[in-house]
């Protein structure tokens, strides 16, 4: 029994037969946005340890208003 494959995927599939170039671009955005270098632990404990933290803005939240606070 054959599995269903949309209208899109035989679509996709026959573009791609007729732009082969356009799977190089695939590669080149997939590795951009989801491909990444290994990640140095020493420099993210560095990182860490440098981090300064924030400063009251003096407001804050209380309730559904602002109130602030001196």
């Amino acid at each position: 029994m054959a599995m269903y494959e949309s209208e899109h995927t035989q679509w996709m599939r026959e573009w791609l037969v007729k732009h082969p170039e356009e799977l190089q671009v695939q590669q080149t955005g997939r590795a951009l946005w989801w491909d990444k270098p290994p990640v140095d632990q020493d420099a993210q404990r560095r990182l860490a340890a440098a981090r300064v933290p924030l400063q009251s803005t003096g407001c804050r939240l209380q309730g559904s208003g602002f109130s602030q606070i001196y």
